[in-house]
């Protein structure tokens, strides 16, 4: 879930907001996980997943 990676990892946002997630800590954070963030946001979610990983390497 959305709200649980930025929970255990708060680094992670602005790789979120970067792709329009800006409302993380909204009710629908707590209830969708990364492949359904991406669908509502239009995102290919491996292609998020990858670049995340390596925006959190890089930190």
């Amino acid at each position: 879930m959305l709200s649980e990676i930025i929970e255990n990892c708060p680094e992670a946002m602005p790789a979120f907001q970067a792709i329009g997630m800006h409302c993380m800590g909204c009710a629908l954070a707590s209830g969708e996980n990364v492949e359904q963030a991406c669908a509502a946001h239009g995102v290919d979610p491996d292609e998020f997943l990858d670049a995340l990983k390596t925006y959190l390497e890089s930190l």
